[in-house]
This record gives structure tokens, sequence and C-alpha cells, in this order.
């Protein structure tokens, strides 16, 4: 089972005052190009996995879209997604990824944002997705960069020259990693890029896209304090289509 860390009373209050939590999806920075990434969405069925408080799922809806299923393991994020979401459109349901199985051929985009990297049995999750998907449609979705997953110690070091560096070691030692990322204990699973794709490929899904996601020079200038994030790429962006 998927560790329930967004549940755990210290990670879900941190979890809440980040920008992405308070702003929705205008407060996550890579989101402008994850939104490029997107099909057409209105008269869509679409699945959301790890739907968190339920943005992604809001915003599809306010698209068009003719249905929205937001699936995630934790209560909390639940309880509150369902509480701002009016729309009848919009159904939720509490389930771990790891054994979730959606219904078959059943949506036009299956969509995720940063909850792959939770997911031991990345292989599983991903057949079950292309099964789940009509021909022709789409999986976008975001983790965490390998280069961020990958060090025991997952924080940045200044160097003699006193710049921000970020530690690339165990990058193909694959598996398992603890972090204490708003709490003790966060376990995340570290997978190189070219696994990730494997993974896609090997479920059936061909690649349309890839971005080794950094901060632009205008979100920079906007808040300096993402500079350093130009140092090492941020998040993995994917888009790929079930044939």
């Amino acid at each position: 089972m998927t560790q329930n860390i967004y549940d755990d009373e210290t990670f879900f209050a941190g979890y809440s005052q980040l920008p992405r939590s308070v702003h929705g999806l205008d407060g996550a920075p890579e989101w402008p190009v994850l939104r490029g990434m997107l099909p057409a969405l209105a008269g869509q069925s679409v699945l959301d996995l790890g739907c968190g408080f339920g943005w992604f799922c809001r915003f599809v809806a306010g698209e068009g879209a003719a249905g929205v299923l937001g699936v995630d393991v934790s209560e909390k994020m639940l309880e509150r997604a369902r509480r701002e979401t009016p729309d009848s459109r919009v159904a939720y349901e509490r389930a771990d990824l790891e054994s979730y199985e959606p219904p078959v051929a059943a949506f036009d985009l299956a969509y995720s944002s940063l909850a792959f990297h939770y997911v031991a049995d990345l292989a599983g999750l991903f057949g079950r997705v292309h099964t789940a998907l009509k021909p022709g449609s789409s999986l976008v979705c975001s983790v965490e960069h390998p280069i961020m997953t990958a060090p025991a110690r997952q924080e940045w070091f200044t160097d003699a020259d006193g710049r921000a560096t970020w530690p690339v070691n165990g990058y193909h030692d694959e598996g398992r990693r603890v972090s204490n990322w708003l709490a003790e204990g966060v376990v995340k699973r570290h997978r190189t890029i070219g696994s990730y794709l494997d993974l896609l490929l090997g479920a059936g899904f061909l690649l349309d896209r890839l971005v080794e996601w950094a901060p632009s020079a205008e979100q920079v200038a906007a808040e300096p304090g993402w500079a350093k994030e130009r140092e090492r790429p941020f998040f993995l962006l994917i888009a790929a289509s079930r044939t």
C-alpha cells in the first residue's frame, strides 16, 4: 500500500500552506507548461490520479469536460475536494494507486500531478491506466525529476564558491527513498528518466512530449527565490498517447 503521508497531521498542515494548495493551479509554477500539453477537454471523460484538493478536476469541468473522476488515497484531501466542488460532473473516490482498478475504456484523458513518484508498482498502474483509456486518448503527468529524487539526502549544498549545488548520487540505484519534506519519513520511489519511459512504452503508450521543467526567466523575475531552481530540473512532465 502507498504511504498515506497526506493524512499525517504535520504533513497535511504544511502541505495546505504551499502556494499550489492555497492558489490552486495558478500557484503551481509548472502549470503553464503542463496545461499546454493537454488535449482539448470539451466533452471529454477525465481521470485524475492523485487528485488532491480537486483543483484540476474543477478546472477540466470548467473547460467543458463531460465527466471527471478524481482518485486519491488521502481522506483529508478528498474531504476538502468534495467540499469545494459543487459541480455534479465531478466525482471523487478514495483508492490506493498501487491497486486501483479504473473502469475499462472509460476515459479520454488520464492526468496525474506529482503522484507517480510515490507508487512502487508503476508498471502495474500504467498498464491499468492504458486499459482504462479509450483508443486515441492521452496520458499527461508530472513527477519529481529523477535528479531531485536520486540523492539519499535531498537537500541543497553550498560549494566552495558559495554556489547552491544539488548532489547527484545514487542515480542508477532505483527504489525507495526517504525524505523529511514537511514531515519525517516521507517515502518516495526513485526512477531514472529511462525507466519512466520504458514503463510507459512497455504499457503500450507512445511518447508525445517530455519536458525537464525549470522556471522561466519571467518566473524568476517575479519570484527571485526560484532562481536556484534553474540549477537542476525540478519536475519531469510527460505527455503520451494510447493507440
